[in-house]
């Protein structure tokens, strides 16, 4: 029987096979010199950080601030790139994500879809303006979207389950409060602040089964990534070497995590993960601060 949960998988099939397409037209309209000497020797590096942050996404750690760290370690990827890199590059992988879990996972079929198309239109406003911004505005939003993420996986950790309820859909008040707090999420996604950990708070805060958030958070980020990635691609603001082979690296180990392993004990990975992201913080608000002492040095004397 046909039903709204069929169709908005079927949405989900067809917003993955239009980004490809469209990726990929656009990828060949690009001239040949864009592709520079940083985009082509981190093909390894990238491989290994996109299936180790997919793997862990799919068992609940997000990926955002786990490559963004990676990418400031080795300089990988130019600053004001990171942001279109993780949207396009991760974009796929989420789908393959929110398909499973979609499908698995029990929660009200029109709270899911009013929260993906919350979080869809904040990501598709935000991405507008992020990929304008110059290098030191993204140093600057990053930094401080990290320190945040740490902060909400600290909340996660001390509080596993963030209190929560049985709940399985929202009304009223509750769902006009979850409707914004996705818009906003879906808006922070395109400065490179994952979605997860703040949206697991959320649901769990208005009296949902945290379970539910599962295939709320994967299900908004589904739809969202790539509709926001688009901007980024068509504007250039991204990294393409790395994204295709994060794109490429990232599905097997989605399906590996959601098939295979199913479940591991995270809870001293998530530490070390909140130590990472603290040091990608710092990292990105030093590289600003470096940014403005250049930028003033360049500046011409006034007499």
């Amino acid at each position: 029987m046909w039903s709204l949960k069929n169709a908005l998988l079927l949405a989900l099939v067809v917003v993955g096979v239009w980004f490809i397409v469209a990726w990929s037209r656009l990828a060949r309209m690009e001239p040949p010199h864009t592709t520079g000497a940083r985009e082509k020797k981190h093909t390894i590096y990238h491989t290994f950080t996109g299936f180790i942050a997919c793997f862990f996404d799919t068992l609940g750690i997000g990926n955002f601030a786990t490559t963004t760290s990676a990418f400031k370690f080795r300089g990988s990827v130019a600053d004001e790139k990171i942001p279109g890199t993780l949207n396009v590059g991760y974009s796929l992988p989420t789908v393959v994500q929110a398909l499973i879990y979609i499908s698995i996972v029990e929660v009200d079929i029109w709270t899911l879809v009013l929260l993906i198309f919350a979080s869809v239109l904040g990501a598709w406003l935000g991405a507008g303006v992020i990929c304008r911004w110059p290098r030191r505005n993204v140093q600057i939003g990053m930094g401080f979207a990290l320190i945040a993420a740490a902060a909400l996986m600290v909340h996660t950790q001390v509080h596993p389950s963030a209190s929560g309820g049985t709940a399985l859909e929202l009304r009223g008040t509750l769902l006009g409060i979850g409707l914004v707090g996705n818009f906003a999420l879906g808006a922070l996604m395109s400065l490179g602040i994952g979605l997860y950990a703040p949206c697991l708070i959320m649901i769990s805060l208005l009296g949902m089964d945290p379970h539910a958030a599962f295939p709320i958070m994967m299900g908004s980020c589904a739809f969202l990534m790539p509709i926001g990635g688009m901007r980024f691609i068509k504007k250039g603001a991204y990294d393409k070497a790395a994204s295709i082979v994060m794109t490429l690296s990232g599905i097997p180990a989605v399906l590996i995590a959601a098939y295979i392993v199913r479940s591991l004990p995270l809870k001293y990975v998530r530490w070390l993960v909140v130590v990472v992201v603290i040091y990608a913080a710092g990292m990105m608000l030093h590289s600003a601060m470096r940014e403005r002492v250049s930028a003033a040095a360049a500046a011409p004397q006034s007499t």
